[in-house]
């Protein structure tokens, strides 16, 4: 093969049409080279949805919190709580604190 004989094929001449050239160069530094290219889209679209599930989660712990603090405007349920939670008791009283062993021989 010659020269001339892959000059003359359709394929070539259509590879080296200068509109076809530019085409494919831009196309390539649209997707890999430029500031807003596909890779770097792709990037912050899964940055978009790490945050998105981060606020998802935040907006269900604002949720049970909201509960919680409902909840501790009974005094009772507000006595339970700081039992439970920070060991805190009467005068007179005495608080034992049982721990299970989940080790198994």
């Amino acid at each position: 093969m010659n020269f001339k004989s892959i000059k003359n094929k359709s394929s070539f001449k259509i590879a080296t049409n200068i509109y076809v050239v530019i085409l494919t160069i831009f196309v390539v530094w649209m997707l890999f080279l430029d500031e807003n290219s596909y890779l770097t889209h792709r990037e912050f679209n899964k940055e978009i949805e790490e945050l998105e599930t981060w606020i998802e989660y935040h907006k269900e712990r604002i949720k049970e919190d909201k509960a919680t603090i409902k909840k501790l405007q009974d005094s009772l349920q507000l006595e339970r709580y700081a039992r439970e939670k920070y060991l805190m008791k009467k005068e007179n009283e005495d608080i034992y604190i049982i721990e299970f062993d989940t080790i198994q021989h």
